[in-house]
């Protein structure tokens, strides 16, 4: 980027008066609504967990900054809009920003090294350690000390969403699919996938709800199915153990349409929806619903669907006879035929064919909406480090990021006019307000902007996340 050393910028007129403009305001935030997410963190703890996953090897006595500070610090970072590890070389100077991550010295006067005094907050070089910090790491490493648990991070996942719940559910809907995430460098795990037609990344997702119960990053040679079974089994089983008696339905695309993962949730009481590719056995079956979808169509003019239930099983993959449900329709003008399958443990008595497609398997569709807040807003395709473990790490501050977010929308926006708003437009209306900060002996004072229309929505958040139990710590 071009290096700029103006200090002034005029601007237009106003009557007699020049608008001119500096960057001379001393300690303003533009974050201020930041207040909110801190707060959430207060009742939930989503964070302090999360700093959990990492284990820090390095001398407590010659540190600054502790891991939780990091993980904040990042995190906070993501859900405000600063993607970039070069972001936090400037915000590092950001007392708000400090507070929020329990920075003692707000202002960083008192920092040891006399260049780092009014920096109360990590630089870029030391974020950059926790995503360069080898497998394996430990106290004799040299620089690079603090370690990540895929693992711990994957329970974390369930947990939370468990914690979310102050009594257990009836039922359950598992969503899972896999997405791209394409890549333009030479990333370790670089594969070209003909599906997606780019190099990417394929990650594994995992949703109930607006919850996210697994983001685990993996190469794109692979299929879309890859893993999934011992995902599930760990979910399940975690899952489980608070909630024995939850009824639990997997649901997903064709991609996910296999065998073992069938016969698993067969032989363990979990019950599935899963798309089925059309081909010319099923699509001879449903010949006759096919014919009088399409004279409705010809009558009407319109869509028109007929559904039908199907006994179905392959001729070599399948262990058993299942259950499938048809949806045969046909589309005006040259759309035609528009055949789609699904293949479902639940029966046809507890669910007509009709029912269980459209207000059972099609509501699958609301998943892409978790995945494009992560990748859109949050930043979660911004994997371009060079190893795995860099770019997974990445993705799990994203989708804690989101988790955060996400807690923020569901305790303190219920029943407001942003209930059901996306991260991208919390973020922008709710959390970027201007605020001086001043820090006294006793107190951080932060003085938000007269002129920001969205008071009384901030107010109502803030008496909704201080006065509505959230969900207790982990242990």
């Amino acid at each position: 980027m071009t290096q700029c050393n103006q200090r002034a910028f005029g601007f237009h007129r106003t009557g007699r008066r020049q608008v001119v403009a500096k960057f001379d305001g001393g300690p303003i935030s533009s974050d201020g609504g930041a207040l909110l997410l801190g707060q959430v963190e207060r009742g939930t703890g989503i964070l302090a967990q999360f700093a959990r996953c990492f284990t820090d090897h390095r001398d407590p006595e010659l540190i600054e900054h502790p891991v939780a500070q990091l993980v904040g610090q990042r995190v906070y970072g993501l859900a405000l809009g600063y993607e970039d590890l070069n972001d936090h070389d400037a915000l590092r100077h950001d007392p708000l920003l400090a507070a929020l991550v329990g920075c003692a010295d707000p202002r960083g006067g008192k920092r040891r090294r006399k260049a780092d005094r009014g920096k109360a907050l990590a630089g870029k070089s030391t974020l950059n350690r926790l995503e360069l910090t080898p497998v394996g790491a430990g106290a004799a490493s040299r620089y690079k000390k603090i370690t990540f648990s895929v693992r711990r991070f994957e329970r974390l996942l369930v947990d939370l969403f468990i914690q979310a719940h102050p009594t257990p559910p009836a039922q359950i809907v598992l969503d899972i699919d896999a997405t791209d995430d394409p890549i333009h460098g030479d990333q370790l795990g670089k594969f070209f996938h003909g599906y997606y037609d780019c190099y990417c990344y394929l990650p594994l997702y995992v949703t109930c709800g607006e919850h996210v119960l697994c983001a685990r990053l993996r190469p794109s040679n692979i299929d879309a199915s890859a893993g999934s079974l011992s995902v599930l089994r760990r979910i399940v089983e975690q899952i489980r153990e608070h909630w024995p008696d939850v009824r639990i339905i997997v649901r997903g695309d064709s991609g996910f349409c296999r065998e073992n993962l069938m016969r698993w949730c067969e032989g363990n009481g979990v019950d599935y929806l899963f798309g089925l590719a059309k081909n010319a056995r099923l699509l001879r079956a449903i010949g006759r619903p096919m014919h009088e979808a399409k004279q409705l169509c010809e009558q009407t003019g319109q869509a028109a669907r007929v559904f039908t239930d199907l006994d179905y099983r392959t001729r070599k993959s399948w262990s058993r006879s299942r259950r499938i449900v048809a949806k045969a329709e046909h589309l005006p003008g040259t759309r035609g035929e528009n055949p789609r399958f699904v293949v479902s443990s639940i029966s046809a008595e507890e669910l007509g064919a009709q029912t269980l497609y459209e207000d059972h398997y099609c509501p699958r569709g609301d998943m892409e909406n978790r995945i494009k807040e992560q990748q859109l807003h949050l930043f979660a395709d911004r994997t371009s480090a060079a190893t795995m473990r860099a770019n997974q790490l990445r993705l799990a501050f994203s989708t804690i990021a989101y988790t955060l977010l996400s807690a923020l929308r569901r305790l303190g926006l219920a029943g407001t006019s942003m209930a059901r708003a996306q991260c991208g437009t919390i973020r922008t209306r709710l959390l970027k307000i201007g605020a001086r900060v001043r820090v006294t002996a006793r107190k951080v004072w932060v003085s938000l902007s007269q002129s920001f229309p969205l008071q009384d929505l901030f107010a109502a958040a803030y008496h909704r996340l201080t006065l509505t139990p959230a969900y207790p710590l982990g242990p």
